[in-house]
C-alpha cells in the first residue's frame, strides 16, 4: 500500500513540475494579512515619541522607552555602537504577555562593543557620538527617528517616513475568562503612562485566524508584525536580500509586491519576480560613488522588504537642519522591512567601502566555509543514477572521454524507499564497493539526506526520533506529519540543539551503514517542503519546543546544514572538513557549505539568471554558489547545455544536474564536437583550481566575495552599478559568458581607466574603461586576466583534483600600464582542518616590478612541504629580455631558457623547476 501510494504521488508531482510554477499556490502581499496589514499604513507622521527622561546610559549601550500615542503602548529601544563602524538598533515591548522571538545561532558571538556618549541633549532631541569627530547618531523624541549622519551628510535615517509599527501581543477580546480580563488589565496598567491606558484597538480580519486555500493557521498569539523604514540619501542602487530570480540592483515595488523572504520549495520558479524562493538571507547593501552601507535585519520570520525612490531633503526637521545640508534634488531610496514576528534587531554596516561592509558582515555572522578543494572541481549528478553500474558506467565514460571530474551524486532513489541513511538493497547493494572503486580513482561520492523522515515503524531514524520527541509538534502537541517524497513524514526539531546533536552521530560509519570517508551530503527539501502543506512548506502553529513555526521558518535549512556538517566533521574525529550542499539558507549558512539556486530549467533566460542570483548570494556572505549545469527541468539544446558549461566552469559551484524525466545528459551523449567543447570548459576550470582555492582561503578569512559585481572593485564608476551579464572572480579575473542563443559576439565592458586586460586564451591586450565587441564562436569563453596580476595555475589536467595535488604550477603574470603585477600563491593539503589547528600551509606572495620577479613567504610561522613545483612562468604584456636569470633562496644563480612571442608581448620561462614553498627571484636583463 505505502509503495502504491508512493508512486501516485511521484506521478502527481511529475506531472505538476512539468508545468511552470503555479503562483496560486503562494501568496502575494495581500493574501499575507499581516504584510496587507503593515502596507495599510501610508507614510506620515509617526505616533511613536522618545522618552528622552527615561534614557539610561551604560558602556555598552543606550536604552530608551518609546511610546505609541495612539495606543500607549510602550517599547523599549536599544542603542549600541559596535566596533568596526556599525550600529546595532534593537526594539522590543517593554512588558510583552510573553517573550518574543530573538534569533539565536546566526551570531558568531556577542557583537564587541565601543563607548556611546552623549554630545548633547535638549526637550526634542539627543545627539550621540559614533566615534570620529564627524559621526552622530541623531535620536529625535517627537516623532521618533533616528538618524546616522557624518559631517554635513545624513548617512541613514530610521522612521522618517513614519512606518514603524509594532504589533504588540495582547489577549484575545472573545476568548477571555474573568482572570484573563484581569491578567490583561494588570498589563494594561503596568505599560500605561501620564497620558492613560493602552487603548484596545480594532480586530482586523486575519489577526486571529487566517485561511490561505484549505489551510488554516490558528494564531494563538494574535498580531505581532513589525515594520520599520529606513531612509538612504544619496542613493539609487541597492543588492542582496536573495534569493530571488531577478535582477541584481533590486527594483522599486511600488505599484507591485514586496521582496518576499520566506524559503519555499518553488517548483519551477519564474524569472524577475519578487516571490520567495528557497533561501533567505535578510541583508540589504546600498551602494553610491561616495559609500557602501548595509542593512542586517535579524528576523528568521515571513519578511517583506519594500523598496522604492524619492528625493532627499523632504523629511529634515528640528535638530537635523542644525547638521546636515541635502539637496531636496538628491536621489534617495527608501527601504521598508515587514517581518510577522519577532522583533527589530537590526544591524546598521557603515562601510564605508565595499570591503569594509563585508567585513563588518562577516564579523557578525562568520565567513565562507573553506572547502576541500575536489569540491571546487567539477561534480556530475541527476536524479537519478539507478544503481551501482550505473554509476560506474558513468565514470568510466568521464574516463573514456577524458574528462574530469571529481563526485557523482545519488538523488532520492539510492535510498531503501527514501529511508535517508539507507541504501536500495537492490539498486545499491555493496555501496562500500561502488564508493572504494571511486576512491582507487581519487573520486568522490555525494548522496541526498534530506529532513523528511518516513514514518515507518521499522524504519530506524524514525524511531529514535520519534522516541526521543525530536519531531516538530502540531499545534495540538502531537508530532507534525506531512507528506514528502516518502509519503508521510515527520520533521525532527532543527531548532533543538539535542536534536541537532544526534542527527550528527548518525553520520557516524557505524551509524550510517554503508558510507565511507569519501561520501559526503546533500540536503535538499530543508525549507521545510510539505507537499501538502500551506504554500507547500510547514503550517505555521507547528510547535517547536515553546516557539511556533512562524517565528523560526527561516532558520530550518540553517540548522540541517549545521547539523549536517557538524555529522560530517565528527565522524572524522574533527579533521576533515565537511562538504553539505544545501537548498535552504539564512544568514550564517555561509559557515556550513555550498548553495545552488534550486530547480531551475533548461532555458537561456535561467543560464542568464545564474548570474545575478550567485552575484546577490556572495555580496551577503555565501560565495559557495552555482546553478544547475543545463537546468533542471526541460531538455536543453546542445548550444544551450555547452554555454551552460561554460558559464558554469567560471561559477563557484560546478555541478550538472538534471529531473528524472529527463533524457540523459552525460557530457559525451551529444556528439564528439560538443563533447570536445565541454570536455575543454571543464579542462579549464581544473587548470584555474589553484587560483579558485586561494580565493576560498582568502574569503574564509576575510569574509570578502568570490565571485563578485564589478562595482566591489570599481566603486566609483557608475557605469558598473548595474552590470549582471559579466562579473570578476576575485579581482584578477572578468568573465562575460555567452547566454544569448546563436550568440556571433558579445560586448563586455572592461573597468578600470588607465587599466590594461589580457584575453586569457589570446593574449591580446585591450585597455579598460571601454565597451568591448568580441567575436564569439561555440568555443569561445570571453574571460580577461587584470593588468597588475599573477594567477597561478596547474595546466597538467588529470581525471580528478587529487590526482593534480602535487602537480607543478604555472605562473601567468600580466603586466599592468606600469610594468608590474603581484598575486598569490596558497597551498595546503586540500582537505583537512590542519591549516587551521597547526597552520600547516604554504601561502606565498608573488610580486614583479622593475623587470624582477619574487615569491616571498606571507606567513612565516606557518609549516608545510609540499612535492609541486614552478613548472613554467608566462609574463604578458611586456618586452624580450636578453637574459633571464634565477636566484634561488641561497643565492645561487641559474640561467633560464625563454621563448618571447613578440605578436602580444608574451614572454615564457620553462622549467624554473623551484619548489612551490622557497623563496626565489626571477631577474630580466
Amino acid at each position: 500500500m505505502a509503495a502504491s501510494c508512493d508512486s501516485l504521488l511521484l506521478i502527481l508531482l511529475l506531472c505538476l513540475s512539468a508545468q511552470a510554477v503555479d503562483r496560486s499556490n503562494f501568496k502575494t502581499c495581500d493574501q499575507s494579512t499581516f504584510c496587507k496589514r503593515q502596507r495599510e499604513l501610508k507614510p506620515g507622521q509617526s505616533p511613536y515619541r522618545a522618552l528622552l527622561d527615561t534614557l539610561e546610559l551604560s558602556d555598552s549601550r543606550i536604552t530608551l522607552q518609546l511610546i505609541n500615542d495612539n495606543n500607549k503602548v510602550r517599547l523599549l529601544l536599544e542603542l549600541y555602537r559596535l566596533q568596526g563602524n556599525m550600529t546595532r538598533v534593537k526594539i522590543n515591548e517593554l512588558k510583552p504577555l510573553k517573550p518574543r522571538y530573538e534569533v539565536p545561532d546566526v551570531l558568531i558571538s556577542d557583537p564587541l562593543t565601543e563607548p556611546l556618549s552623549v554630545v548633547s541633549q535638549d526637550e526634542n532631541s539627543l545627539v550621540l557620538c559614533l566615534g570620529g569627530k564627524e559621526r552622530r547618531l541623531i535620536v529625535s523624541a517627537q516623532p521618533f527617528r533616528l538618524d546616522i549622519v557624518e559631517g554635513p551628510q545624513v548617512l541613514m535615517s530610521l522612521n522618517s517616513r513614519g512606518l514603524l509599527a509594532f504589533e504588540h501581543l495582547r489577549a484575545r477580546k472573545d476568548t477571555k475568562s474573568e482572570s484573563e480580563e484581569m491578567t490583561g488589565q494588570e498589563s494594561v496598567e503596568k505599560q500605561s503612562d501620564e497620558d492613560g491606558q493602552i487603548k484596545e484597538e480594532e480586530d482586523k480580519p486575519g489577526m486571529w485566524e487566517e485561511t490561505f486555500k484549505s489551510h488554516s493557521d490558528s494564531k494563538p498569539n494574535g498580531p505581532s508584525s513589525i515594520s520599520l523604514d529606513f531612509s538612504l540619501p544619496g542613493v539609487e542602487h541597492v543588492y542582496g536580500i536573495p534569493e530571488h530570480a531577478d535582477t541584481l540592483k533590486l527594483k522599486n515595488t511600488d505599484g507591485s509586491d514586496p521582496y518576499r523572504l520566506y524559503n519555499l520549495d518553488v517548483f519551477q520558479y519564474e524569472l524577475h519576480n519578487p516571490m520567495a524562493l528557497y533561501g533567505a538571507v535578510p541583508v540589504l547593501i546600498s551602494h553610491s560613488t561616495e559609500r557602501t552601507m548595509g542593512i542586517f535585519w535579524l528576523n528568521a520570520a515571513e519578511t517583506w522588504v519594500d523598496i522604492s525612490s524619492n528625493t532627499a531633503g523632504k523629511t529634515l526637521f528640528g535638530k537635523m537642519l542644525d547638521f546636515v545640508q541635502v539637496s531636496s534634488e538628491a536621489p534617495q531610496t527608501d527601504v521598508r522591512w515587514i517581518s510577522e514576528s519577532g522583533i527589530i534587531d537590526v544591524f546598521i554596516m557603515l562601510g564605508p567601502k565595499p570591503t569594509d561592509v563585508f567585513t563588518q558582515y562577516a564579523s557578525l555572522t562568520g565567513t565562507q566555509s573553506f572547502p576541500p578543494l575536489s569540491t571546487l572541481a567539477y561534480h556530475q549528478c541527476r536524479w537519478n543514477y539507478n544503481d551501482q553500474e550505473d554509476v560506474k558506467a558513468v565514470d568510466q565514460g568521464f574516463d573514456e572521454h577524458d574528462i574530469p571530474y571529481d563526485f557523482i551524486w545519488l538523488d532520492i532513489e539510492h535510498a531503501d524507499g527514501k529511508r535517508y541513511f539507507t541504501w536500495d538493497p537492490i539498486k545499491f547493494p555493496q555501496p562500500k564497493d561502488m564508493l572504494q572503486g571511486l576512491m582507487d580513482k581519487k573520486r568522490k561520492l555525494v548522496a541526498i539526506v534530506d529532513p523528511h523522515i518516513r514514518v515507518d515503524s521499522g524504519y530506524k531514524i524514525h524511531n529514535e526520533i520519534s522516541s526521543q520527541s525530536f519531531y516538530v509538534k502540531n499545534k495540538d502537541g502531537g508530532d507534525y506529519e506531512g507528506w514528502c517524497w516518502p509519503g508521510n513524514s515527520g520533521y525532527p526539531d532543527f531548532t533543538n540543539p539535542q536534536m541537532r546533536a544526534w542527527w550528527a552521530s548518525m553520520f557516524a560509519y557505524d551509524q550510517y551503514e554503508g558510507s565511507m570517508e569519501n561520501q559526503y551530503v546533500w540536503n535538499d527539501m530543508n525549507e521545510p517542503s510539505v507537499f501538502n502543506g500551506p504554500e507547500v512548506t510547514m503550517h505555521k502553529d507547528a510547535l517547536h519546543g515553546v516557539w511556533e513555526h512562524r517565528d523560526v521558518h527561516n532558520l530550518y535549512g540553517l540548522y540541517v546544514q549545521k547539523a549536517t556538517a557538524d555529522g560530517l566533521i565528527q565522524r572524522s574525529g574533527g579533521v576533515e572538513r565537511p562538504f553539505v550542499l544545501t537548498r535552504a539558507f539564512f544568514a550564517g549558512s555561509q559557515r556550513y557549505g555550498a548553495v545552488w539556486t534550486g530547480d531551475n530549467a533548461a532555458e537561456w533566460g535561467h543560464l542568464k539568471m545564474s548570474i545575478p542570483m550567485c552575484l546577490s548570494l556572495g555580496l551577503v556572505g555565501i560565495s559557495f554558489c552555482g546553478a544547475d549545469v543545463g537546468g533542471f527541468f526541460k531538455h536543453p539544446s546542445t548550444e544551450l547545455l555547452v554555454r551552460w558549461y561554460q558559464a558554469g566552469a567560471y561559477q563557484p559551484f560546478f555541478r550538472a544536474h538534471a529531473h528524472i524525466d529527463t533524457p540523459r545528459r552525460e557530457p559525451w551523449l551529444f556528439g564528439p564536437e560538443n563533447t570536445g567543447l565541454i570536455r575543454e570548459a571543464v579542462r579549464q576550470r581544473y587548470a584555474l583550481l589553484p587560483y579558485w582555492y586561494q580565493l576560498f582561503y582568502n574569503a574564509h578569512h576575510t569574509g570578502q566575495p568570490v565571485m563578485r559585481p564589478l562595482w566591489v572593485e570599481y566603486p566609483g564608476d557608475v557605469a558598473t552599478f548595474s552590470i549582471e551579464d559579466e562579473y570578476l572572480i576575485g579581482k584578477d579575473l572578468l568573465v562575460h559568458p555567452v547566454t544569448d542563443e546563436g550568440a556571433t559576439g558579445v560586448t563586455a565592458f572592461l573597468p578600470g581607466k588607465g587599466e590594461v586586460w589580457y584575453d586569457v586564451h589570446t593574449f591580446q591586450k585591450h585597455d579598460g574603461d571601454q565597451s568591448l565587441y568580441i567575436p564569439v564562436t561555440m568555443s569561445s569563453i570571453p574571460v580577461f586576466q587584470r593588468g597588475g596580476s599573477i594567477i597561478c595555475r596547474k595546466d597538467r589536467v588529470r581525471r580528478s583534483s587529487s590526482c593534480m595535488e602535487n602537480d607543478p604550477y604555472s605562473l601567468y603574470v600580466a603586466l599592468s600600464s606600469q610594468g608590474s603585477a603581484e598575486g598569490e600563491l596558497y597551498i595546503d593539503d586540500f582537505h583537512t582542518f590542519n591549516f587551521e589547528t597547526s597552520k600547516q600551509f604554504v601561502h606565498r606572495h608573488l610580486s614583479f616590478s622593475a623587470n624582477m620577479l619574487s615569491s616571498r613567504n606571507l606567513s612565516p610561522d606557518s609549516q608545510f612541504s609540499t612535492g609541486s613545483w614552478i613548472e613554467k612562468i608566462v609574463i604578458v604584456g611586456g618586452g624580450q629580455p636578453s637574459s633571464v636569470t634565477l636566484r634561488d633562496a641561497d643565492g645561487t644563480e641559474s640561467t633560464l631558457e625563454f621563448e618571447f612571442d613578440s605578436t602580444h608581448a608574451v614572454l615564457t620561462l620553462r622549467k624554473p623547476a623551484v619548489n612551490a614553498a622557497a623563496d626565489w627571484t626571477v631577474l630580466l636583463r
